[in-house]
């Protein structure tokens, strides 16, 4: 199989900014974080409003009767748009990747309670497979199509799997989308009972990636896409390498010695023909919990010296299965715009941390994703040349 320099020359955001990549752009840059109070998320026992990133109502009705199938479907037709804009044009072969994790949860109740209570046919809105086969049907695309779910990882993820499907010649072109708006009290409270999501004061308060003073994330949402191909064409940058790889550590826990997560990188950076050195960013996963600080701050130190960091998670949210997607995205507009949009710096941070927006220095960009459960994942973005 031959590494080719896969363009991604289309991107599409619904995100807690609102729905357009203008939005998450013009809020990114903004500094200040899309976490909004909503009643029934706070961590006492009444409840209460809590901190949290949600996706607001809005997209084409005739997309889906929830945020999730509007938002999914409206990411994906802004990608494309934006591709068409670029010069892309659709081969025969577009395969179509979808990142989610907990999939639609407004569906939920169709299969909780009670047999006999919906027709077959709204059934359908329940399985994995009804989003991926009508946004396939709206585009009259049949390369293959898939769910790809990998925790945190999961926007990565689908990136690595739609260049290996490139590089294989499966296809001629392929669709990303990462879709996950699972911002639910219930699903919340478990991740503050966890330890790690914070909903009882403002992100940049409570989420300092690679700083003093960090207590974890806020929960967010988001809908991303991407356009994907070998083919010439103009486009936002190249995808050189990716890779993952798993722990088998510990359900929840990063393994402290750190072999899988950096053999991760160095097979990312080997399969972009790239040494640390090279690496200009490092867009971290960064949800400013202390393991995952501690495992990217050591990537950083000791694996790629003339590095800057940023993780976006205090302004964004950490989006969970489109986590890596929306990140992605982030450096992907920065490169269109000349600016890195990393959050201010609120404490101390470890020296190569980026403090706020700063213009572009262009060079290749590191993403990583650390996923619960022993998911790693890396790619290797860089402008296109």
């Amino acid at each position: 199989m031959t590494n080719h320099r896969s363009t991604i020359s289309g991107v599409g955001a619904v995100t807690g900014y609102g729905w357009g990549r203008e939005a998450l752009w013009n809020g990114l840059v903004s500094g200040k974080s899309a976490a909004a109070l909503h009643e029934g998320f706070g961590s006492g026992d009444d409840g209460g409003p809590g901190w949290i990133v949600r996706v607001p109502e809005g997209g084409d009705q005739a997309d889906g009767n929830t945020r999730f199938a509007r938002a999914m479907r409206s990411a994906a037709r802004e990608a494309i748009e934006d591709a068409i804009a670029h010069g892309w044009r659709a081969g025969s072969r577009v395969g179509l990747v979808h990142a989610c994790v907990l999939g639609d949860l407004d569906m939920y109740p169709m299969v909780t309670s009670g047999a006999g209570q919906y027709t077959g046919r709204q059934y359908l809105s329940v399985t994995p497979s009804t989003p991926v086969s009508l946004l396939m049907q709206e585009y009259g695309f049949h390369g293959p199509a898939m769910n790809v779910s990998a925790m945190c990882t999961s926007g990565s993820a689908a990136i690595v799997t739609a260049k290996s499907w490139l590089d294989a010649d499966l296809v001629d072109d392929v669709l990303v989308v990462a879709t996950d708006l699972s911002a639910r009290p219930e699903v919340v409270g478990m991740f503050v009972q966890l330890g790690v999501a914070i909903t009882d004061t403002d992100a940049l308060d409570a989420c300092r990636p690679f700083q003093e003073g960090s207590r974890g994330f806020t929960f967010g949402e988001a809908a991303i896409a991407f356009t994907m191909t070998n083919r010439e064409t103009e486009g936002y940058a190249d995808v050189l390498g990716g890779a993952m790889s798993h722990d088998a550590y510990h359900v929840t826990s990063i393994d402290p010695q750190l072999t899988n997560v950096v053999g991760c990188v160095e097979q990312a950076l080997s399969t972009a023909g790239l040494s640390g050195d090279e690496i200009r960013y490092l867009n971290a996963h960064g949800p400013g919990t202390r393991q995952c600080d501690r495992a990217e701050a050591t990537i950083a130190e000791t694996m790629l010296p003339n590095s800057e960091v940023f993780s976006v998670k205090p302004l964004a949210g950490h989006c969970q299965g489109a986590a890596g997607a929306v990140e992605l995205a982030a450096s992907l507009l920065g490169y269109d715009r000349g600016e890195i949009p990393a959050p201010p710096s609120v404490s101390d941070g470890i020296p190569q941390l980026l403090d706020g927006l700063t213009p572009l220095d262009a060079g290749p960009t590191l993403k990583t994703s650390l996923g619960m459960g022993g998911h790693n994942s890396a790619v290797v973005i860089a402008p296109q040349v």
